[in-house]
């Protein structure tokens, strides 16, 4: 079996090159293996400026922050302060969306393995005051409720929001310090940011974007979403060393390496635990915890989280049992090609894990009737529009809205092809990978009534 120390050594070789193949301007990487750790790092940090990317710089982990905020709450569980299974209203008298029957009987539960069914990407600003996530429950009265609470999978930002307000008041202070008091200093952290004003004490890599197509990345226009978000991943950002931290202590039954037991025994294996069945979409795990994301492959269960902000991507993966992670950070580019080179080597090196191949259009894709797929699917940051034109070709069309169009959202137009059962899968690839595109359920009057891409869209209109 290949030693930690052959993984640093095939790190530090092929990384320069592999950020060049993908085009990725900056990347640190860090592997965890029965308690030790080795990193790497090379590229930029922000092409503007030309910083140099090291071990101790600083990337956005953006939706990987849903793992922190799901421990936060467990360990209110832990003290007996919260159940998973009481309406979230228990907590927060004020919680109230679109649909008064549904508000009343979602709970954290379903706030953390995403099938509280109500649209979930609300980017709205509520400021940047220690009061936004509070303001940010304000905005959430008219948004609509997708289907009933529980029953299916629907990735949900905006009720990992409702989850860091419930800490927010059951621990009577804002989040950020949240995370400092009952993560960070436990865990004995040293390079974390919960915002640019300490962000900025550190190395800190800016994001990149592509603004026209062929145009390769380039700084994006801004370096963080709203501070109301950061429940949901908008601001946390830290070096992979850092959060290998916090994977090993759920690799280790909740204790930190200095024996502080972060999470009750038990606790870390109930949240790496199936909760729900995804669609089989390939680019997503087979099924959700409680805020982890699992992968069922052919050698065992990895579970994990990816995170996307404004131009920076984040990977983390666990092997459960194995005292293995890896965590990838990075400013932009093909991050998840990078991903799997890098990440791929490792759990195939060290646990014999090999990751499961990517969804890929068929060379010859079936002719099927696709009448009842196509229509417009709405949510609040997007419309996507499925049309079919004279010579029976299926396209796509995603018109961006709101806060996606302040973020640097562009009008997108991809094919679509036959790739089983109900879903079509585009001819070209996005950022590395193929996303698969379920079409589910019926709007009564013969058209599917969802199209999922880990998110439930839900029809608008023929």
């Amino acid at each position: 079996m290949t030693t930690l120390t052959e993984v640093e050594a095939w790190l530090a070789d092929r990384l320069p090159a592999l950020l060049e193949k993908y085009d990725v301007p900056g990347a640190a990487v860090a592997v965890l293996h029965d308690g030790a750790v080795v990193d790497a790092a090379a590229g930029t940090l922000n092409k503007a400026t030309g910083v140099d990317a090291t071990v101790d710089s600083l990337f956005q982990i953006g939706s990987v922050t849903k793992l922190w905020t799901a421990t936060l709450v467990m360990q209110l569980v832990d003290e007996g302060r919260v159940d998973l299974d009481v309406p979230v209203r228990t907590y927060l008298p004020e919680f109230r969306i679109g649909d008064e029957a549904a508000a009343a009987v979602i709970t954290p539960r379903m706030l953390l393995n995403h099938t509280a069914g109500f649209e979930g990407d609300i980017f709205t600003d509520t400021g940047v005051g220690d009061d936004c996530i509070k303001k940010y429950l304000g905005v959430l009265h008219e948004v609509p409720q997708l289907f009933p609470p529980g029953e299916q999978f629907s990735y949900n930002n905006a009720g990992y929001c409702v989850l860091g307000r419930l800490v927010e008041v059951l621990r009577e202070k804002p989040y950020d310090a949240c995370l400092r008091e009952h993560l960070f200093a436990p865990l004995g952290l040293t390079h974390a940011a919960t915002g640019p004003y300490d962000a900025i004490m550190f190395r800190a890599a800016m994001g990149h974007i592509e603004m026209e197509p062929g145009a390769g990345p380039q700084p994006a226009p801004m370096w963080a979403m709203a501070r109301s978000n950061s429940p949901a991943g908008s601001m946390l950002c830290m070096t992979p060393r850092d959060l290998l931290a916090f994977a090993r202590m759920h690799l280790e039954d909740g204790r930190a390496a200095d024996g502080t037991q972060v999470l009750a025994p038990g606790t870390t294996g109930r949240m790496q635990s199936s909760e729900v069945v995804l669609p089989e979409l390939g680019l997503m795990g087979s099924s959700w915890g409680l805020g982890f994301e699992r992968f069922d492959t052919a050698d065992g269960v990895v579970v994990g989280h990816d995170g996307n902000t404004i131009g920076q991507a984040a990977f983390l993966r666990m092997v459960p049992g194995t005292g293995l992670a890896v965590a990838l950070l990075t400013n932009g580019g093909d991050a998840l090609s990078l991903f799997r080179d890098l990440a791929g080597h490792a759990l195939a090196e060290l646990a014999g894990v090999e990751l499961p191949p990517l969804p890929h259009p068929p060379a010859e894709p079936e002719r099927v009737d696709v009448s009842r797929f196509l229509g417009t699917y709405s949510a609040e940051v997007f419309d996507l529009n499925v049309t079919q034109d004279d010579d029976g070709r299926v396209w796509i069309e995603q018109v961006p809205k709101g806060a996606l169009v302040e973020m640097g959202g562009q009008v997108e137009r991809t094919e679509l092809v036959h790739y089983r059962d109900d879903m079509l899968i585009p001819v070209e690839p996005d950022r590395g990978m193929f996303m698969p595109h379920a079409f589910l359920g019926d709007d009564g009057e013969g058209h599917s009534l969802y199209l999922h891409l880990g998110r439930a869209v839900r029809r608008a209109g023929a």
